[in-house]
């Protein structure tokens, strides 16, 4: 080998390199170590709500020493930027993808128009979509563009003032199209920015958020955060910040007395009609109200004995404060409905008849909250908008009480003046109200406020406080922001989660290391050394990319490490082929790697392709894997081509020899001769029984789609003990109509299902099925669990949900349409690259049909089985995975054997073609059996100690790596050799048919 020099300093350097990057995270780790013990030393289990205080009292304790040095001039907070980033499976957290609604984009950009052809369109399209994968502005112009003489640069749709510049009343449909999709992309992109600012604000560590693709579509991953109800709330509200005037209490304090008895009397006649005989002569309704009117008007004097409003009062407001009165949180909705019956708002006088009626912040102790009536005008809009706010801060007022400082722009200052001169001479209050809740009415005693600086006050905590200043200062989101599709991981089930694939992980290499050294005794020891460097160089490289590390993507590790041993089997069983043939042991090193390197190549780069695609095509997990994979793939090469070779090259250069078996293998699989060929009718009649049988029941029983690709809601739940889940799953059918549940993983957890209300999308619908979730459990729930705690996530959450998961019907569609052109792009993809690579159409057609073989068994076994098997087999995204990375390994089985029978053709020009694709089949049989050994070994060790959420997706593989030897031996190679003897020859010089007919 040439330049051992050079790569032996690349290697030094380059494991420096990836010690030094993983450094970070071990200081971090030891950190953060700290911190928890110094939480829990000043916090015991004896104190209420613990481990929320504990985890305040951390992230103070982090935020403290955050800038102190703590190795080498390190600090934690520089740690903390470079240290290897831990994904949503392993750290908790929450993942969602938001659908900024085009619809609202639309209805702004055209003012709001009532106009027939818009509405028709709008409408028109919202139908569409739900089985469409256009994007919805499309789907809107192909509707408006149907309808005849519909005009888009109408005055009555978007040729209006605020588009005034840029479309106008002479302008084609076509004209107007592009200005309309270029101001949806802006509104997006202004969307993103928003969402940015308040995530950036939020405190996770490492949060993650993209645009996806001119979807409208933001995906938002922020590992670690533990407040589930608070991101959610933060990242759809719209903040509709707004300064009204407000009517004191003395104002129009009398109108819930009047509207007290009006309602009083409303309530007598109800019952006085309902006592009448039928025959009765009624009264006109247009007198009794006439009569109801003239009691109320007349009376400010509350009735005794029947008081519907009055008696729902805790306490009045205070004489000149901007509160009416005081009511219970529980009966808001109900004295709403009262005061703003149009007989009861009648009673207000003229001048307040646009009086628009408002609660404050509830009180969580008293569970109470105040009236407001606002000022209101004809339109409904406010003196001023929160859009002229250019900052806001979380501060504290002069009293030490926790509260927003604001800054305006120069023309919100300008209103803001007059508004504060006004109220200062009025001596009355301005209410500060964000989306529709009054968080504070201060009155104005110093005069007109310059300047546009002020401060909402009010009784805040300090968390929130900073999301109202994250929210103002972030500004409004440009139109509604729904999450169509949610992971919500908490941080106990992510700890299990790495210490079950810490365990796996260890298990599988110690196997790994083992099986090396008893097969091939020194040069197996050779390879564990390089094996160990690539699993550095994997984590090194993955900590220097800032690439996220997940549950799948340790799997991916290990699976690399198959993929080392193969490589190192390659080579090792072409030097033992070399010392047979009685070279030196130099020479046959040297033969030995060079023979094997196209091999090598082959089989890395077609996996590698498939590996690209779950790259492209896959989110979250799936791009951990893939992302794992492709650096595997390199660095696995890298050890084994070059790092083992330094070792032997180093060992053999001191005059010692080197084995490369032991006394247990070294006769294994040698003059093997086995007649492949002559069997494949026997192999064509199984693997076409698996088939069909495979067909069946895919037709008859189909698979168990997840929600990934029918949509859906699904919770991990666990209990303080073990559950029935037949009982379970009665109780959530007669709340939801339709739902399932599963024994996941021990028996007090389970995965719940369930379709209700998939098509609906936002905040409310998904804390309404949540709660249901949680009043349908409450009979196998600790009497003590709160529904926060039964949703939330904390550190030592031992019941509630551990895990949910949601994705809308639409998205839903998506991702199976990208999973069907995963699947059938890395088809077509290999099958090029086999064209290409061997030449002949028969090698891709025998590689092909062994995938397809592969596929379909797989499939059909997870058809068959998943209703017995005792662990998750759904079809989701992490499944299709699996099936790519079957078809790279099948794939890469295949091109060793293929690359044998090629090297056997050339070499052996005088042996009949079924003579050389037995004997290449036989002289690769060790290297198949050795690796697929391994690899399964690898596997079964992730499948029994890595957790039950990746239980499902490793039996896949399983299944898959055993498939994929058979085929690569039985289906592959078989299907190339009858298409050659059928159409060509695949040699370069035709043997007598007698011959090869005696050998096939």
């Amino acid at each position: 080998m040439q330049n051992k020099g050079l790569i032996k300093v690349f290697a030094i350097l380059f494991g420096l390199v990836c010690l030094y990057q993983l450094s970070f995270t071990f200081i971090t780790n030891n950190v953060e170590t700290d911190a928890e013990e110094f939480a829990i030393q000043g916090i015991g289990e004896d104190v209420e709500n613990y481990s929320e205080l504990r985890d305040q009292a951390e992230a103070r304790y982090l935020d403290s020493i955050g800038n102190n040095d703590v190795i080498a001039g390190i600090t934690y907070n520089d740690a903390k930027d470079k240290e290897l980033n831990k994904g949503l499976d392993l750290k908790g957290g929450i993942n969602v993808i938001l659908q900024i609604s085009v619809k609202d984009i639309l209805s702004g950009l055209a003012n709001d128009t009532r106009d027939p052809a818009f509405r028709k369109a709008i409408a028109e399209a919202d139908e569409a979509q739900t089985d469409s994968q256009e994007n919805y502005v499309d789907l809107f112009f192909e509707s408006f563009n149907n309808i005849p003489d519909a005009k888009l640069a109408s005055p009555d749709v978007f040729a209006n003032k605020t588009l005034s510049d840029e479309v106008n009343f002479n302008m084609s449909n076509e004209e107007v199209e592009p200005i309309i999709r270029k101001k949806i992309d802006e509104s997006i992109t202004s969307a993103f920015e928003v969402l940015r600012k308040r995530i950036d604000k939020f405190g996770v560590t490492q949060p993650n958020i993209q645009r996806l693709g001119n979807s409208g579509r933001i995906l938002v991953e922020l590992p670690g955060a533990k407040d589930i109800s608070r991101v959610k709330n933060l990242l759809q509200s719209t903040a509709q910040l707004e300064f009204w005037h407000v009517y004191k209490n003395n104002e129009i304090g009398n109108f819930l007395i009047q509207a007290n008895n009006m309602l009083a009397g409303m309530k007598r006649s109800e019952e006085a009609a309902a006592e009448k005989p039928a025959d009765t002569t009624e009264t006109s309704g247009d007198s009794e109200i006439d009569d109801l009117l003239a009691d109320a008007e007349d009376s400010t004097e509350v009735e005794t004995g029947n008081n519907p409003l009055i008696d729902l009062v805790v306490s009045p407001g205070f004489q000149g404060g901007p509160v009416l009165a005081t009511f219970n949180v529980q009966d808001t909705a109900k004295v709403m409905d009262m005061i703003q019956k149009p007989q009861v708002r009648s009673l207000l006088p003229s001048e307040m008849r646009y009086a628009k009626f408002v609660w404050g912040v509830p009180d969580e102790e008293t569970e109470t909250t105040g009236l407001y009536a606002l000022k209101g005008n004809r339109n409904m809009e406010p003196p001023l908008s929160g859009s002229v706010i250019t900052d806001a801060q979380q501060t504290y007022d002069q009293l030490g009480r926790i509260a927003v400082s604001m800054q305006m722009d120069g023309t919100g200052a300008k209103i803001w003046e007059d508004m504060t001169g006004k109220a200062s001479n009025e001596q009355s209050q301005i209410a500060i109200v964000l989306d529709n809740i009054v968080y504070s009415a201060p009155g104005v005693s110093t005069g007109a406020i310059s300047g546009g600086r002020s401060e909402i006050t009010g009784d805040f905590t300090i968390t929130e406080g900073q999301d109202l200043a994250n929210v103002l200062r972030a500004g409004k989101l440009p139109a509604s922001a729904d999450i169509i599709q949610s992971e919500v991981v908490g941080p106990s089930l992510g700890q299990e989660a790495i210490d079950s694939g810490i365990m796996s992980f260890v298990i599988a290499l110690i196997l790994v290391l083992i099986w090396m050294i008893l097969y091939y005794g020194k040069a197996g020891i050779f390879a564990d050394v390089a094996l160990v460097v690539n699993i550095l160089f994997i984590f090194g490289i993955l900590a220097g990319l800032g690439a996220v590390l997940t549950l799948p993507g340790i799997a991916g590790i290990v699976l690399t490490i198959g993929m080392s041993v193969d490589a190192n089997v390659l080579i090792f069983e072409r030097i033992k082929e070399e010392l047979a043939k009685g070279k030196a042991q130099k020479d046959a090193i040297k033969d030995g790697f060079n023979n094997a390197l196209s091999s090598i190549l082959d089989a890395n780069i077609t996996t590698g392709l498939t590996g690209l695609i779950l790259f492209l095509l896959g989110t979250g997990p799936i791009k951990g894997f893939a992302t794992t994979l492709l650096i595997g793939i390199a660095t696995s090469l890298f050890t084994a081509i070059f790092i083992t070779r330094l070792f032997i090259d180093g060992y053999g250069k001191k005059g010692k020899s080197i084995d490369f078996t032991t006394s247990l293998t070294k006769n294994l699989f040698t003059n093997m001769n086995i007649d492949f060929l002559g069997k494949r009718k026997v192999a064509y009649i199984v693997s076409g029984l698996f088939i069909v049988i495979s067909l069946g029941s895919l037709l008859t029983q189909g698979l168990n789609e997840g929600v990934d690709f029918v949509g859906g809601r699904t919770y991990t739940v666990r209990f303080a003990d073990d559950v029935s889940p037949t009982e379970v799953q009665n109780d959530l059918v007669a709340t939801f109509g339709s739902a399932e549940a599963k024994t996941f993983g021990p028996d007090n957890q389970l995965k719940i299902t369930t379709k209700y209300k998939v098509d609906e999308e936002g905040a409310e619908v998904d804390e309404e099925i949540q709660r249901s979730l949680y009043e349908s459990l409450g009979s196998y729930l600790p009497a003590d669990l709160t529904y926060e705690d039964f949703v939330d996530g904390a550190d030592d959450k031992d019941v509630g949900v551990m895990k949910s998961m949601k994705v809308g019907a639409t998205i839903a569609d998506d991702i199976k349409n990208a999973s069907f052109w995963a699947v059938l792009g890395s088809l077509i993809v290999v099958f090029l690259y086999i064209l290409l690579r061997f030449r002949k159409w028969q090698f891709s057609l025998g590689a092909v049909a062994a995938v397809f073989h592969d596929v379909l068994v797989v499939l059909g076994i997870f058809s068959l089985l998943y209703k017995v098997m005792p662990f998750n087999m759904e079809i989701d995204q992490a499944f299709i995975a699996a099936i790519l990375t079957v078809i790279g390994y099948s794939l890469n089985d295949t091109v060793v054997v293929f690359d044998r029978i090629r090297e056997y053709v050339n070499e052996h020009t005088s042996w009949p073609l079924g003579k050389t694709v037995n004997a290449a089949l036989n002289s690769t049989l060790s290297r198949t059996l050795n690796t697929s050994l391994t690899t399964l070994v690898v596997l079964l060790a992730i499948f029994i100690f890595g957790g039950e959420s990746i239980r499902g997706f490793m039996f896949a593989l399983i299944v898959g790596v055993i498939v994929g030897t058979y085929s690569s031996l039985f289906i592959a190679t078989p299907v190339m050799f009858d298409s050659v003897k059928k159409k060509s020859s695949i040699q370069k010089k035709e043997k007598p048919k007698t011959e090869e007919a005696t050998t096939a």
